[in-house]
């Protein structure tokens, strides 16, 4: 019996010393179970079984140890066992295989060489090794799992092809979070013409990294020498690759192409102990592949966003003027071929596609030239090396596809156009030089006339001069003027029972017109001092705008004192009229709650970037967004709206004007406006449109302070409670609690403090209609927190809440 015992135990502690001290490697003799590990030699990664989220499936996978979370690599990715039976075993012949409780494979690694003594190890870097156990150069390896990468590109690891053998290794997306099996995203170097890295749905390119260039690939100049990574691409007749290696073995960062097709970097924080995006591959509208079509430019920095080259022109000029530029741009005068033809020089660009181009890594860049010039299908070259000064030939053939403009980086291109077009460009230098003449030569007479001018100017009368200059201004953009009697008798003469509604600078009224087309007609205060420049802005900008989420300005009507503007007429009113009540707000299910904060986000993305002018609309709030038939939003007044150039990003004023509770902090305290002005504004109107509270209304008491609606949403969002904003007549939310979470997360980071901090709405149109990770919001804007008396103290009365909604109009700017 004692000799029973102690065999008992020996077995145990036989067992425990196995499994208790990590072990890095695995032999045919010994095996892996479900809840059994490998662990590097360094400590860095760990190997075994595990469940992705509120998968039941078991996978064997990958990880790094401080992140159990940051799954690398996945063996049996299409085929979970359903289970803990799972076993890793190595065979005699050098496989890895995973097997389930009936012992079947559901994976095996395939090793094609056979082993005598075969090992199979995890190294360090990540990498899962098969090795035969008498050779220690581990570079001689069987068989490697960085050979066969999942969804995570790790150092050391390429990315690439290689020829002689044909293996090809690419990153493929996940399905989900709860899913590793391949989804429809893959992240590839294309081999055919010059290899550039490109990021595929299916058989179709959404994203073009472009091709390297000896620094980097040209569709990411931030790619630059850094001290934390290396970066390097590898081109010959063995094989085509890209990799990237850490100069700071401290520093730890993955690559990770998501579900949704966004390649992000990720490094951990050891302050905070969590991961944090470092950069992602989809920025604005310009990353998608294609997005401005043949021969043309997207620059996200200017509007529109799309250009054609010179000597090209729109090949469908209808589509291109409603905001459809995939058709792209055709010559304006067809190549002459050999000496008949000239190159036109484009700098700061993301080289075109290059699967239809031919290169040469030792001409010179005058021989590229010539050599271009010689072959009548050749429409373009660049450098193919640009480190010192320049080194070798890359030739285009067929349209130009996919280029962008940056403010920085970029290359230079050289596009082949007809010598014609050039004594254009010469003609039109020229005429620009003889009219320059020409208005110097005039100024002083003008000077005399202008002196004159004045002087009559001052004596007409102004509501008759602004009236007509507004009226030449309706002639010059073909905006219909209606007469006065026929908006009276459409209104029944301005009924108070036909009004819909009444704001800063006057009434809204429905109106019938005589062949029975509802209109909405706004008339602006005779009283109102700034109803003459408001009416202006409506005029000038929303009659040069179309848009979907945009409310469509119909005509205008101006005779005598009156200023009147004629709207299409929305049916359902305005967003406030809906969220705000509490009877009628049960009617705006989340569908339609996401489809109005989708819709504002696309009308403000066409104001703010793909309209003519780059428009700050600067009274944004649920007042002004009103709701056809279908609930679809659209922006109104634009009484307040400012236009900037195309490279004007921000501006001061001394007259603050919009409303509490919607104005960014730099705009209501210091007069500053810009583009993020109104991402404030619409980051405050998301969290209303989940919340069902007004902003400047919303009083909450939490820890002895008062919260206005921000302050409660980032209260609720550190203690990991934001569920807890959503409107209580959505009920229960829990089967779509990650949509809700991801529009409280984008509303925090649209109201931050620092305009800086604040995404542009290209992000936020691509944050809301994708699951590309977000990065952490920091405490808003106007966080309103203020103590409260405390217990005993004398007063034993609250002061209640403001429920004022203020429209500023005269405040000074500090």
């Amino acid at each position: 019996m004692i000799v029973f015992k102690l065999l008992v135990v020996y077995c145990f502690l036989s067992c425990f010393l196995r499994f208790s001290a990590a072990i890095d490697s695995i032999t045919p003799s010994h095996s892996i179970r479900d809840g059994e590990t490998l662990v590097s030699a360094g400590g860095t990664f760990e190997l075994g079984f595990f469940s992705p989220g509120n998968s039941k499936g078991r996978y064997l996978g990958i990880w790094y140890r401080i992140s159990t979370d940051a799954v690398v690599w996945v063996a049996n990715r299409e085929t979970p066992i359903p289970n803990r039976s799972g076993v890793l075993k190595v065979t005699n012949e050098g496989d890895i295989v995973v097997l389930s409780n009936t012992e079947t494979i559901v994976w095996s690694s395939n090793t094609s060489s056979a082993a005598k003594s075969p090992v199979v190890q995890l190294l360090d870097s990540g990498n899962l090794l098969v090795r035969d156990g008498n050779d220690n150069d581990l570079e001689n390896f069987l068989w490697q799992s960085f050979d066969y990468p999942c969804d995570t590109l790790l150092p050391g690891m390429k990315l690439g092809k290689n020829f002689v053998t044909g293996l090809e290794c690419s990153l493929t997306s996940s399905k989900s979070t709860e899913n590793p099996a391949q989804g429809e995203f893959l992240l590839r170097i294309n081999p055919h013409g010059f290899p550039q890295l490109v990021a595929m749905k299916g058989d179709k390119i959404t994203t073009r990294a472009g091709s390297w260039n000896g620094l980097r690939f040209t569709g990411h100049p931030g790619l630059m020498p850094n001290p934390i990574f290396n970066y390097e691409f590898v081109l010959n007749e063995k094989e085509v690759y890209y990799e990237f290696t850490l100069v700071n073995s401290s520093v730890i960062s993955r690559l990770v192409l998501s579900s949704s097709g966004i390649l992000g970097r990720f490094t951990w924080n050891d302050r905070t102990h969590g991961w944090e995006l470092y950069s992602t591959s989809q920025v604005d509208q310009c990353e998608n592949y294609a997005f401005c079509g043949a021969y043309a430019t997207c620059n996200a920095n200017s509007s529109p966003v799309c250009t054609c080259l010179e000597g090209f022109v729109s090949k469908s000029q209808k589509h291109w003027n409603s905001v459809d530029w995939s058709d792209g741009c055709v010559r304006r005068t067809q190549l002459e071929c050999n000496d008949g033809d000239v190159f036109q020089k484009y700098t700061g660009l993301k080289l075109p596609d290059t699967s239809s181009s031919w290169f040469n890594m030792t001409m010179s860049l005058v021989e590229c030239e010539g050599l271009c010039l010689k072959n009548c299908s050749c429409t373009a070259y660049s450098n193919l090396d640009i480190r010192g000064e320049g080194s070798g030939c890359l030739l285009w053939f067929n349209n130009l596809n996919d280029m962008r403009v940056y403010s920085h980086g970029g290359q230079d291109l050289y596009i082949r156009l007809a010598s014609s077009e050039n004594d254009i460009k010469k003609k039109r230098h020229s005429s620009k030089i003889k009219q320059a003449g020409i208005i110097v030569a005039s100024a002083i007479l003008v000077m005399g006339i202008i002196i004159l001018g004045v002087i009559s100017y001052v004596r007409k009368k102004k509501l008759r001069f602004k009236g007509k200059a507004i009226r030449r201004r309706k002639e010059d953009m073909e905006l219909p003027i209606f007469d006065l009697m026929a908006i009276a008798n459409a209104t029944c003469n301005f009924s108070s029972s036909n009004k819909l509604g009444e704001g800063g600078f006057g009434s809204v009224y429905k109106g019938t017109l005589q062949e029975g087309h509802v209109v909405a007609v706004k008339r602006l205060s005779k009283n109102s001092g700034q109803g003459l420049n408001e009416f202006k802005n409506e005029v000038n900008l929303i009659a040069k705008l179309q848009h979907r989420n945009l409310v469509k300005l119909l005509g205008c009507c101006i005779e005598g004192n009156e200023k009147i503007l004629i709207y299409e007429y929305m049916p359902n009113k305005s967003l406030d009229a809906f969220i705000f009540d509490h009877t009628r707000n049960t009617l705006l299910d989340w569908r339609i709650r996401i489809q109005i904060i989708c819709g504002i986000a696309r009308g403000l993305l066409y104001l703010h970037q793909d309209s003519r002018l780059r428009i700050i609309h600067r009274d944004l709030k649920a007042s002004n967004i009103l709701l056809d038939e279908s609930m679809n939003p659209k922006i109104s007044d634009f009484g307040l709206a400012r236009t900037f150039g195309g490279d004007q990003i921000e501006a001061n004023t001394n007259r603050i004007v919009g409303t509490y509770g919607y104005m960014s902090p730099e705009y209501a305290g210091h007069g500053q406006f810009s583009i993020k002005s109104d991402v404030f504004s619409f980051g405050v109107l998301v969290l209303e449109i989940v919340s069902g509270k007004r902003n400047q209304r919303f009083c909450h008491v939490n820890d002895h302070l008062n919260l206005n609606l921000l302050g409660h949403a980032w209260r609720l969002w550190i203690e990991d409670k934001a569920m807890e904003l959503t409107d209580q007549s959505l009920g229960n939310m829990c089967t779509l609690s990650d949509q809700v979470l991801r529009c409280v997360h984008v509303g925090l980071l649209c109201v931050q403090q620092r305009p800086e901090d604040r995404p542009d709405m290209s992000s936020v149109v691509l944050m809301l209609s994708s699951e590309i990770l977000l990065p952490k919001p920091n405490q808003p804007g106007f966080y309103m927190e203020k103590a409260l008396p405390e217990a005993g103290s004398s007063s034993t009365e609250r002061e209640a809440c403001s429920a004022n909604e203020i429209t500023i109009t005269l405040l000074k700017g500090r």
